[in-house]
């Protein structure tokens, strides 16, 4: 068992416990179909992704109206499409709109929670809407104990107040939560605030391995290789 000794992990969700680049990719090759074979799908996707980054870390100020994740990745869409020149029908932009509400997990995943959740709470925090961490857990069949997601603070992490929600919620101060991520924006946040943290290694979540953060920054609590590497060193 290690010193740590959290009694809650903090979990995001989109490529830290789930494969979205995958996923989104082959969705996005089947749904646009033999015609637009020759688009590289893999940069269609980290471009939209980057879109998504944007949108969600532009100030917001106060007041401003919710805007819900599911309608920044449907408007940032049109954009990523026409950028590669592909054309889509409105269904069909709907579909591939859709299909980060479905991400596969990362093969050590499933089996990780499962160990983990014998000796501790485990929750989301996303960043993703609350109706789209609920149908990625049910894809994935994801053993959270609970879910939280940035919609229910009203502002996007690395936002205080979406941690804060976490651990009020929780009723566990922040020393107590561990915050696992395979982003260090993520990771600085909730760590400025007293929640431990873990930085998990994914070299492929965006593709290509070049493309990946995977320097070690030693004031992380853990690096780790995997959630399996988590619950070995979380004494699982």
């Amino acid at each position: 068992m290690t010193e740590l000794a959290p009694k809650a992990l903090l979990f995001d969700v989109q490529g830290t416990a789930t494969d979205f680049h995958t996923t989104v990719r082959t969705a996005a090759a089947e749904i646009a179909g033999p015609d637009h074979a020759h688009v590289d799908w893999s940069a269609f996707v980290n471009d939209w992704r980057a879109a998504y980054f944007r949108e969600t870390s532009a100030g917001r100020p106060a007041g401003t109206p919710w805007i819900s994740v599911a309608s920044i990745y449907r408007a940032t869409l049109d954009e990523a499409l026409a950028a590669v020149g592909v054309d889509l029908p409105a269904a069909q932009r709907d579909r591939l709109s859709d299909a980060w509400k479905h991400l596969d997990p990362w093969p050590d995943v499933v089996p990780a929670l499962h160990r983990l959740r014998r000796r501790y709470l485990l929750a989301t925090l996303s960043n993703a809407d609350v109706d789209a961490v609920v149908s990625i857990t049910r894809h994935g069949d994801l053993p959270w104990h609970a879910v939280f997601a940035a919609e229910m603070a009203g502002v996007f992490k690395p936002d205080p107040a979406a941690y804060h929600l976490a651990n009020h919620y929780l009723g566990l101060p922040a020393t107590d939560i561990m915050m696992v991520a395979s982003h260090k924006y993520d990771l600085h946040a909730a760590r400025a605030l007293g929640f431990r943290t873990a930085f998990v290694l994914r070299p492929l979540e965006h593709g290509d391995p070049s493309l990946a953060d995977l320097t070690l920054e030693p004031e992380f609590d853990l690096t780790v290789t995997d959630f399996a590497d988590l619950a070995d060193h979380l004494g699982c």
